[in-house]
C-alpha cells in the first residue's frame, strides 16, 4: 500500500472502499475468503488480498477454538458462503496451524493485470498448502566470493583456537 496524504488522513474511514457500499464490500470479502478456504491459494487484486488477509487469519483463530465453540461456528457460518467448507476449516486448516499463533497466510505480489485497468495483482495463500512454492528455494552456492571468504575465516579461526588450546 502506498502511503499518500489521502491515506494518512482518513476522515473517519476505517476500511478500504471496495464494491458499491458496505454490504457489497462484505459480500466481496466473503466470496474471496470462501475461495481461499476452498483452493488455499487465490489470485486477486492487491487491495482485496491485503484486506481479506486479516479476515482469513481471524477465521483460523476462531477455527482453532473448535467446532464445539458457538462463536466459532457462527463466524464460520457467516464468512463461508459454501457450507460444505466448514468441516475443512475446522478439521484440515485448524489442525494445520495448531502450533502457530499467527501468520497463517502468505501474500506475494504479481505483475499488473494486462487489460485496461492495469490493476496491481497479488496471490494470497494459506501456508502449508499442497501447491508448489511461490518463491523458489534458494540454493547455497559454495563457490561465490562471500561464501569462500567466510569459509576461509572459519578455517583460520578454528586453526587459531586449536593453537591456543594446545
Amino acid at each position: 500500500m502506498h502511503l499518500t496524504l489521502r491515506a494518512l488522513i482518513s476522515h473517519g474511514r476505517v476500511a478500504r472502499r471496495m464494491g458499491l457500499g458496505p454490504e457489497s464490500r462484505i459480500n466481496m470479502l466473503r466470496n474471496i475468503l470462501t475461495g481461499l478456504v476452498r483452493h488455499e491459494r487465490i489470485e486477486t487484486t492487491r487491495g482485496r488480498a491485503d484486506e481479506v488477509r486479516f479476515y482469513a487469519e481471524k477465521l483460523i483463530d476462531y477455527a482453532k477454538k473448535g467446532d464445539a465453540n458457538e462463536k466459532s461456528m457462527k463466524m464460520a457460518d457467516f464468512w463461508l458462503t459454501e457450507k460444505d467448507l466448514i468441516p475443512k476449516l475446522f478439521k484440515v486448516l485448524a489442525s494445520r496451524f495448531e502450533n502457530q499463533s499467527s501468520g497463517y497466510t502468505r501474500m506475494a505480489r504479481l505483475p499488473n493485470r494486462e487489460n485496461l485497468d492495469r490493476a496491481a495483482m497479488a496471490v494470497i495463500e494459506y501456508k502449508g498448502n499442497p501447491f508448489p512454492p511461490l518463491f523458489p528455494v534458494k540454493k547455497e552456492n559454495e563457490l561465490n566470493l562471500v561464501n569462500q571468504l567466510l569459509k576461509g575465516y572459519r578455517e583460520e579461526k578454528a586453526q587459531l583456537t586449536t593453537e591456543n588450546n594446545s
